[in-house]
């Protein structure tokens, strides 16, 4: 197979700040394509990051509206890919929706399968394969917690050159108690490992974009309590067996990584995909957390999002 040179977009993104983050995620995949890249993927959320609170009421946009005008023009004009997901509005309801552009417009789509926790009050989840036919061969798809979901590998085992996507994975409550330390470190190093793992058990190289800002919103159950956080980088690019060819950090801020990657299985033996439902065990905190915000956030959306979206299933 013939390498391609990759990108992945770190964004400081401002919680529902769309003109601005579009604005922002432009010049970064300028920069990227200057650089040589051919192939360059924003994060999840680019056009919003995600978090609880009001600012994220307005954050849909249409699946054709401005993010995918953006990366249609960003493609066209500099001859590349484009990738990237925002919350998609499709028919009656919402999606965070992963759009794959080519330079003639075409574009390929995925929608996360399952909301993470507060996420779930914006949108609902999918149930496409993760798999995109593209002119340039099957590539796969898998966001933040998909990263970590052993049914993702389970559906792209063996049909995928390679992996894009992206991640808006935030921080606990900050500053957080010595008591829950050990967990934070945990949860920051599940997503330091969790695209190289990826790439083991499906033998690919996989591009992951992130956020790398604080941010404030509230916290879901009692919104007169602030949630002050951080979203936590850790953009990478991996080859086929796992080793990490570009990286950056929270702490290395908003920027752009740029690497080869060559697509297809590589071969000898592949990491084992887990039996579980998670690829690596998460902390207690973590598994009552997603238990109990992925509830309340259903309600949520069902109560206060959908009612107020455009119910014309031709209104996107």
């Amino acid at each position: 197979m013939v390498p391609i040179r990759v990108a992945a977009v770190q964004m400081r993104a401002q919680v529902g700040a769309i003109a601005r983050n579009l604005s922002s995620a432009e010049a970064l995949v300028c920069e990227a394509f200057r650089r040589g890249a051919r192939w360059v993927i924003l994060p999840e959320f680019f056009p919003s990051a995600v978090a609880f609170t009001p600012a994220m009421l307005s954050a849909w946009q249409p699946l054709e509206g401005p993010p995918l005008q953006l990366m249609r023009k960003l493609a066209r004009k500099h001859d590349g890919v484009v990738g990237g997901s925002f919350i998609a509005k499709s028919g009656k309801d919402c999606f965070n929706s992963f759009l794959l552009v080519f330079p003639n417009g075409q574009y390929f789509r995925h929608d996360k399968d399952l909301p993470t926790m507060w996420e779930n009050s914006y949108y609902i989840g999918g149930s496409d394969d993760g798999v995109l036919g593209t002119p340039a061969g099957p590539v796969g798809v898998a966001m933040c917690w998909e990263l970590i979901r052993s049914q993702t590998p389970r559906r792209l085992l063996g049909k995928v050159g390679f992996v894009v996507g992206g991640s808006c994975w935030w921080d606990l409550r900050l500053p957080v108690p010595p008591k829950y330390a050990g967990e934070q470190a945990r949860l920051r190093d599940l997503l330091r490992q969790a695209p190289a793992h990826l790439a083991r058990m499906l033998g690919v190289p996989v591009v992951h974009a992130s956020h790398a800002g604080d941010f404030e919103g509230l916290t879901p159950g009692n919104e007169s309590m602030p949630y002050v956080s951080r979203y936590l980088g850790e953009s990478q690019i991996t080859d086929g067996n796992g080793q990490v060819l570009a990286r950056m950090t929270y702490e290395d801020g908003e920027g752009v990584i740029i690497a080869d990657i060559t697509p297809g299985q590589v071969a000898g033996v592949l990491a084992p995909i887990p039996d579980n439902f998670w690829t690596d065990e998460l902390p207690s905190g973590a598994t009552k957390a997603w238990e109990y915000l992925n509830a309340l956030g259903r309600q949520y959306y069902a109560t206060t999002v959908r009612p107020g979206l455009p119910q014309s299933a031709f209104d996107t």
